[in-house]
């Protein structure tokens, strides 16, 4: 269990097994990851600090009670790594961002007590683009994220350091957020599986915010039961998140091996447009055929709306950006300018010397929308047509049960070639903003590889809290 290869292919239940069984201790495996860590990472930059007491004592927590003979929890020993915008106590939280080097939370987020409390050994927090903004894990003020998969491509973003931790076997599962594709795209251009939950669905309390009303926390894992069984354990009310839902939580992995037969699949033609890569749609069309074969029945459907979800995205999510980053001043924590002369000198240069490009770009916007003569042109505008876009998916799903799409229009990019041209890096997550817009789940699968080795994904797209049933589409497609 000391070799890369069999890191990368080890589930949760592998490694849960095998700590119960005594083939190994629970302080041994994170031992072992930690070397793997010092081995692939340097040239990955996935990890940005890493817990090795806090995880050594949680593991040795673990080994007693295999040693008692106390009955296991669902992740008892499982190596787990955590995006650096969930707060963790005892290790840094910067977002990916200059402006909160230095900072430590005084708590854990409930997404990283759920994981503890369920026996997981929380390894460290990984990298990410700059406040989860980003599309390729490339505005990170501590360098960016390389594919695991092919060392000149971009990991995707924001969650590039979750995807290609797991990618790179440094961890047997991670915590991402999606707050327009940050988990399904990157799941999807390192070839591993991807999780995008309803809103409400995993408490955000401990989240450092982009946009209050699109941000998720979610799991990125090898196989779809991994998936499953960690959104067991994360989801569910929380009192601490006036957000979070009440919605009764099912046994996520029950039906996962249930046939697909007869579910109605939707394939919405505005997915499959101008833009697409050709070897992308020859995987999904694969894919579609493997679901046919599986008894599931193929419909063509419309959501209408979709070539506005760009542009609404753009608007709204800057705009709560806006409001979200304004507490980041210089003066409460984090990083603060030196030699202002006055208090709002040391506001600016703060601001300027903290924030990277691309969040600086998106506040800029983002006021803008928000400012008097502009708010109902833009931000009012915006918010009738992310209605309008939440229609058109109740509409579907009143005749299909999940749709399926491409997650990304093209397997994972090259790193640089698409810094300099905003707007096409935009374009990258244009398969995925609608979800988190209308507020549905979604998940993205393995379900191809480029004729230059490059992985490409499927997204499974289902109702308001119906993540049982796009599991099991996933899981059959993981199947086929």
């Amino acid at each position: 269990m000391t070799t890369a290869m069999t890191k990368t292919a080890m589930t949760i239940d592998d490694a849960r097994q095998a700590i119960a069984s005594g083939k190994t201790k629970a302080t041994t495996l994170a031992e072992s990851f930690y070397q793997t860590i010092a081995a692939e990472d340097p040239k990955i930059n996935a990890w940005l600090s890493l817990s090795r007491e806090r995880a050594l004592q949680q593991a040795a927590r673990v080994d007693a009670m295999v040693t008692r003979g106390d009955a296991l929890p669902a992740l008892a020993g499982v190596p787990i790594g955590i995006k650096d915008v969930l707060t963790m106590q005892g290790a840094p939280a910067t977002a990916g961002s200059k402006i909160l080097e230095g900072y430590q939370p005084p708590y854990d987020a409930t997404a990283v007590a759920r994981l503890e409390s369920a026996g997981a050994v929380l390894l460290g927090k990984l990298n990410c683009d700059e406040f989860a903004m980003g599309s390729s894990n490339e505005n990170s003020a501590y360098g960016p994220v390389h594919n695991p998969r092919a060392l000149d491509r971009v990991p995707g973003g924001s969650s590039g350091g979750s995807a290609a931790a797991v990618a790179a076997g440094m961890a047997v599962a991670t915590l991402g957020t999606d707050t327009g594709g940050s988990i399904r795209q990157p799941a999807s251009f390192c070839g591993v599986v991807g999780m995008l939950p309803t809103y409400g669905r995993i408490s955000r309390y401990g989240l450092i915010a982009f946009a209050s009303s699109l941000d998720r926390v979610g799991p990125f894992t090898h196989t779809v039961r991994d998936a499953a069984t960690l959104l067991g354990v994360l989801a569910g009310h929380d009192p601490m998140d006036a957000t979070s839902s009440p919605v009764p939580v099912p046994d996520y992995t029950a039906d996962l091996n249930k046939p697909v037969k007869g579910l109605r699949v939707g394939v919405p033609r505005e997915y499959f447009a101008e833009g697409l890569d050709a070897e992308v749609r020859a995987a999904i069309e694969k894919t579609l055929d493997q679901l046919r074969a599986a008894g599931c029945t193929l419909h063509n459907i419309s959501l209408p709306h979709t070539q506005y979800a760009i542009p609404t995205y753009y608007v709204l999510a800057t705009a709560e950006a806006s409001s979200n980053l304004a507490r980041f001043d210089g003066v409460r924590y984090g990083y603060r300018a030196p030699q202002a002369d006055s208090l709002n000198a040391m506001y600016r240069r703060t601001r300027d010397g903290g924030f990277g490009a691309e969040v600086k770009r998106r506040i800029l916007l983002g006021t803008y929308v928000l400012s008097a003569g502009y708010y109902d042109a833009y931000y009012r505008k915006a918010q009738q047509v992310r209605m309008l876009l939440t229609r058109d998916y109740l509409q579907a799903f009143s005749e299909v049960d999940v749709l399926l799409t491409p997650t990304a229009p093209t397997p994972a990019f090259r790193l640089g070639e698409k810094t300099d041209d905003p707007l096409a890096m935009y374009l990258a997550d244009i398969y995925t903003v609608t979800a988190n817009l209308a507020g549905i789940c979604g998940i993205s699968v393995p379900c191809g590889i480029s004729k230059t080795g490059l992985p490409i994904g499927a997204q499974v797209l289902g109702r308001h809290f119906d993540e049982a049933t796009i599991l099991r589409v996933a899981q059959a497609i993981e199947s086929a």
